[in-house]
């Protein structure tokens, strides 16, 4: 729908037949001339160069977009492999393209964000904060590659119909759709963004009392983001979620506190505060 107004050349869309832009709202495959047999999740990519009023109703939606297609001005054809983001069609889509927008599978985040790094394309990828973490990820984010984007914590999903009902974070609206809500959902993107060089507002002061050491490591804990002290030029752990306020002008990352895996450099220690494990932290320090 804003295809004119961001300048864009070209949109192509990789998607399943049983997606809502092509299941749900457009009746694209009707009038396929396929000679196998249309399978209720068969992938397809439809590729938008124009998108005009071509009903002449005085608007521009979905109807239109369909119309475009259906005469064929934008065209829509069926991948012959699966559709896998690993597979040889959709690395020709990401060849073209310059900007890849995707919720891609959160369990295949170790492989694809290294694939759209290798790619040198930019991109805006919704994610969850924990992946931040993973060992494929994280150095991308230290060397300042990857940051996170505008907008994070829990977000509404459209689900199937065959998901179960849950008691918490479950609901269906006035249409019977179903909705799952996902905690500490974020987007990743190496898109420069005005937020990413916003300093994070710092008014606590250190005190030993506040701020212990860990046992094992010289660093002070920092239970919450809002109590990051603004006099302490050492190293400290900090919630994943200071991720969402970090601007590489007011600190660096030096690693992160986790399981202290000999196997990850950037795994400095498991955080352990009088004798007691603590949740994965990562590791700062201020700019002076």
């Amino acid at each position: 729908m804003n295809f004119n107004s961001l300048g864009l050349k070209k949109l192509i869309s990789l998607g399943y037949s049983g997606s809502p832009i092509v299941y749900t709202q457009l009746s694209l495959f009707d009038d396929i001339e396929e000679p196998k047999v249309i399978e209720e999740r068969h992938p397809y990519k439809i590729e938008i160069s124009e998108v005009t009023d071509e009903n002449g109703d005085g608007a521009i939606d979905l109807s239109d977009v369909e119309l475009l297609i259906r005469n064929k001005k934008n065209v829509l054809t069926m991948l012959n492999g699966d559709g896998d983001f690993r597979g040889q069609e959709s690395q020709i889509a990401l060849d073209e393209a310059d900007i890849i927008v995707t919720n891609p599978p959160f369990s295949l985040m170790k492989e694809y964000i290294p694939l759209l790094m290798n790619s040198g394309k930019q991109f805006l990828v919704l994610g969850n904060m924990n992946h931040i973490t993973f060992k494929e990820i994280f150095h991308y984010f230290i060397e300042n590659k990857i940051w996170l984007g505008y907008t994070s914590g829990h977000f509404w999903f459209k689900v199937p119909e065959y998901y179960e009902e849950k008691r918490t974070d479950f609901k269906i609206d006035e249409s019977g759709q179903k909705w799952r809500r996902l905690g500490n959902i974020c987007w990743f993107t190496n898109m420069e963004i005005e937020k990413l060089h916003q300093p994070l507002t710092l008014y606590k002061h250190y005190s030993s009392e506040e701020f212990p050491t860990y046992d094992n490591y010289d660093a002070i804990h920092i239970e919450k983001v809002a109590d990051i002290p603004c006099d302490y030029n050492g190293v400290m752990a900090v919630p994943i979620t200071f991720m969402d306020k970090y601007s590489p002008d007011q600190f660096e990352i030096l690693g992160k506190f986790d399981g202290g895996s000999d196997s990850n450099v950037w795994d400095l220690a498991k955080p352990i505060l009088n004798g007691n494990p603590k949740y994965k932290r990562i590791a700062i320090r201020r700019k002076v």
